[in-house]
């Protein structure tokens, strides 16, 4: 039996700086085959109204789907000869150490890698006009000797050791979606049965599909089918609804790929926009400190288990991609996923679980695949117009530091949005510098005037934003609390629990906190109490952060499994927050005294999974380093903001300036003001223009540090507001059709062989401006590549001077202050972006 073991490195105070890769599952192959006398040599089968499916017996046989409109173009296929189900039984091990998780394998008990297929028919109810589906069935099995290929299915009589039935299953879910389904049976050895395809019967068949397919007809199920297993009836006692085996706990499906497939995705990846030849773990967790950069890495590996992370942790990953044959698969439900892209043929998708539930795309571009995938998990909402209008002004210090920054802006005129006030409920000493007290409340000392700082702001038509997230800190030591919120959660039983029945206090920093079970029916209500109070003082958004560190040994209200409940958690907490938003926003239709979409609220969120886009109003990177770097400085904030882009999360933005400072001896990264210059230029175009003092603001240059950061802060906020025109016009695309307001050239030139290949050079703004940042140190000028199949030139905002050659790069100055950005000549766009620069002083 396959065990689960999880181990706790929280406390472990000296770790290997190199850890090396865990065992993981290897990628799995096998043969295939089918009998020739059950199974047609070539056969196509109706997927609904909209798709087919085409069996070919050519070069061992294999599977294709395509659109009916483009039957030519297969959308989906497996890899002739080989087998594309196969299951396996391991021992698994989580290593969990403050919010980051290490998922391996250990003892791999049983593979079951060679497959047959034994029948593929048409499965649809004769009593209802109902969209045909396809049905495969075989069994996967393994042979205990490899030395001799097996050549028929008789041969395999005295070979098998271990088997298994699947069934597959191949529906419409929408005029560009194929959902697919695979379910196993036990395990067998191979005495307790003859391997024979004869011994499969059909009989209550249609009469059981039927009856399945009438209930879903009549609205008892969703889109989580996955429960719904068509089976004949005699073998319901193999697979039954949510009784599925425990002996398998891998399950793969392989499939084909080309050798020059480029694959993008998956989520906020933050070190690659193409994921060919990587493996790609879908789960949910802090994204370290460096992920790869050095010396960084070396340092957080070496004081905290695995605190550095590496090229695939990430706070949002989605188990989504599309690629440069613009095919696109995705997966449903919530379970650890890894896409196996190492293989130049083909690709493995490895579940820990024993079914797999997904979705094949089909669309004509890019463009199409975002808008047919946001079209199932949900698209965000319009954006108030107030977060978009100018600068969110992130800082800390009290309510008199506050007023003097904003003297000085003012001064200099510049369009402010918003004052994020992070440190609202107070800071604290701990060992690793100030840190909040997380009790969700103004501290009253610190901010002074609390509602009338507010109500002054507001009067200027600038809003105030705070800080919360799903975590709680006892009180003991704070000395002007009026809730304990902590105690109050406590008391009404709905923190996240330990093995033993307590509160789980789990590990964060320099102390331990209790988290909120979001799956408690009384979890929602009661933190939403606690936005109303911060929402009645005035405060009109704020950061709801974390989401990604539900233990995988916690105990859930909902019995759940909490290594599956992890990757929802983030999309749970972010639902909580929007139910308030809306239940707000309805308190008020029928005030005729107040405009609501200027008071509507705004909140945004680092932790998310696949259908967090629906629920956020928007997102933002996370903590990267102060640096310079590519994997986790400020190259990799483009990066995220691009791969997240193509995955749905259209609205993303990073901290200017980045985050994390780390200050110890050899290791010591601080913020530079160039480095902050920089980052307020690309900042400037992205959906918001958002400051952040970082962890150590004292060693961080700051927007306020002197005159020249002032101006230039000021300065690109103007920047920022010249295209607020357009903005409101991609978040109102965004909102229609999930596209994202920044994007990868890829979107809009996927035919060019050359942009396939940028990573974070270069990004368009819509379709209308393309920004060419400087992301390296003491660096003024850059190289711009104009892409192939545009029919407009492009002209340089700062000179004037138009680009006309296609599939070309040019050096072009860049000077701090002068970033090189380029609108499309003669569009109106680019006039308007031009004549409002003009109006600003900018040009």
């Amino acid at each position: 039996m396959a065990s689960l073991k999880i181990t706790k490195k929280h406390h472990k105070h000296l770790n290997n700086p190199f850890p090396s890769n865990p065992k993981t599952l290897p990628f799995i192959t096998g043969t295939l085959f089918f009998n020739p006398q059950t199974i047609p040599s070539e056969q196509i089968y109706d997927i609904g109204n909209s798709f087919q499916l085409n069996f070919s017996s050519h070069n061992g046989g294999y599977l294709s789907v395509s659109h009916k409109y483009h039957p030519s173009r297969s959308i989906w296929s497996t890899v002739p000869g080989r087998a594309f189900v196969s299951a396996a039984a391991a021992d698994t091990e989580v290593e969990e150490s403050r919010g980051s998780f290490l998922i391996k394998d250990r003892e791999i008990h049983l593979v079951c890698n060679h497959q047959t297929i034994d029948d593929i028919r048409i499965v649809q109810d004769s009593d209802q006009d109902l969209l045909p589906a396809v049905l495969i069935k075989g069994r996967i099995f393994n042979v205990k000797e490899k030395k001799k290929k097996i050549e028929t299915l008789e041969a395999l009589d005295k070979k098998i050791v271990t088997y298994a039935k699947y069934w597959m299953h191949f529906d419409q879910r929408t005029s560009n979606q194929v959902g697919f389904r695979v379910t196993l049976g036990k395990p067998n050895l191979q005495n307790s049965q003859k391997f024979s395809p004869k011994s499969y019967g059909y009989r209550g068949f249609s009469r059981k599909v039927g009856r399945i397919r009438r209930l879903r007809w009549l609205g008892y199920f969703s889109r989580k089918r996955v429960s719904i297993t068509v089976l004949p009836a005699q073998e319901e006692n193999v697979v039954m609804k949510n009784a599925a085996s425990h002996d398998f706990n891998r399950i793969c499906v392989t499939y084909s790929s080309e050798e020059n497939e480029r694959f993008y995705g998956f989520g906020e990846q933050f070190s690659y926009m193409d994921f060919k030849g990587k493996r790609v773990p879908i789960f949910v967790q802090e994204q370290g400190i460096g992920r790869g950069d050095q010396p960084i890495t070396f340092a957080a590996n070496l004081v905290s288990y695995r605190a550095g992370g590496d090229e695939s942790t990430t706070y949002a990953p989605s188990p989504f991609y599309m690629t440069s044959k613009t095919r696109s698969v995705y997966l449903e439900g919530y379970n650890y996923s890894v896409f196996d892209l190492t293989k130049h043929d083909c690709v493995q998708i490895q579940i820990h679980g024993d079914s797999i539930e997904g979705r094949i795309l089909h669309g004509n571009s890019p463009a199409e695949l975002i808008e047919h995938f946001t079209e199932t998990i949900g698209r965000p909402q319009k954006l108030p117009e107030w977060i978009i209008s100018g600068a969110v002004v992130g800082m800390q210090g009290g309510t008199d530091k506050v007023r003097d920054i904003w003297d000085e802006l003012q001064a200099k005129d510049t369009p402010i949005s918003a004052f994020w006030l992070q440190d609202w409920v107070g800071q604290r000493k701990t060992v690793i510098g100030s840190q909040l007290w997380w009790n969700w409340e103004v501290d009253s000392t610190r901010y002074s005037g609390w509602r009338q700082l507010i109500k002054d702001l507001s009067a200027r038509d600038i809003k105030v934003m705070t800080y919360c997230n799903p975590c709680l800190a006892p009180m003991g030591e704070k000395p002007n609390v009026r809730r304990n919120l902590y105690e109050e959660a406590t008391k009404l039983d709905i923190l996240v629990k330990d093995k033993k029945g307590g509160p789980y206090m789990v590990p964060n920093t320099a102390f331990d906190v209790g988290m909120l079970d979001v799956t408690h029916p009384e979890t929602a209500n009661w933190f939403k109490q606690i936005l109303q109070e911060m929402v009645d003082d005035g405060v009109r958004g704020w950061m709801a952060d974390f989401g990604e560190g539900l233990p995988v040994d916690a105990s859930l209200y909902s019995g759940e499994d909490p290594i599956t409940a992890h990757n929802k958690y983030p999309e749970i907490w972010a639902k909580i927050n929007r139910e308030f938003v809306e239940e707000w926003k309805n308190s008020r239709v029928g005030n005729e005294n107040e405009d609501d979409t200027k008071e509507d609220l705004v909140f945004f969120m680092r932790a998310g999974f696949r259908d967090s886009p629906k629920w956020a109003s928007l997102f933002w990177e996370g903590d990267q380093m102060v640096s310079w770097q590519a994997n986790d400085g400020i190259k990799s904030a483009v990066i995220g903001l691009l791969s997240s882009g193509l995955s749905g999360f259209a609205f993303n933005h990073s901290d200017i300036g980045g985050y994390c400072s780390v200050n110890l001896p050899f290791f010591n990264y601080q913020r530079s003001e160039e480095l902050l210059l920089r980052w307020m230029e690309l900042n400037a175009f992205t959906t918001v223009f958002r400051t952040h003092e970082g962890n150590k603001p004292a060693s961080n240059s700051q927007f306020y540090s002197n005159e020249r950061t002032l101006s230039h802060f000021s300065r690109f906020a103007k920047i920022y507001k010249a295209w607020k025109f357009y903005r409101i016009q991609l978040v109102k695309e965004a909102s229609e059709k999930g596209l994202p307001v920044c994007r990868h050239l890829f979107l809009h030139y996927p035919d060019d062989e050359y942009v396939q290949t940028l990573t974070y050079e270069q990004f368009l703004v819509g379709t209308e401006i393309l920004v060419v940042p400087v992301l390296d140190k003491n660096k003024e000028a850059v190289k711009v590549y104009f892409p192939k199949g545009e029919s407009c030139l492009w002209k340089h905002v700062w000179t004037g001077k138009l680009h006309s050659k296609q599939g070309s790069e040019s050096r072009v100055e860049a000077p701090i202050g002068y970033p090189a950005i380029f609108v499309k000549h003669g569009s109106k766009i680019g006039d308007t972006f031009l004549k409002n620069l003009r109006e600003y002083n900018i040009l």
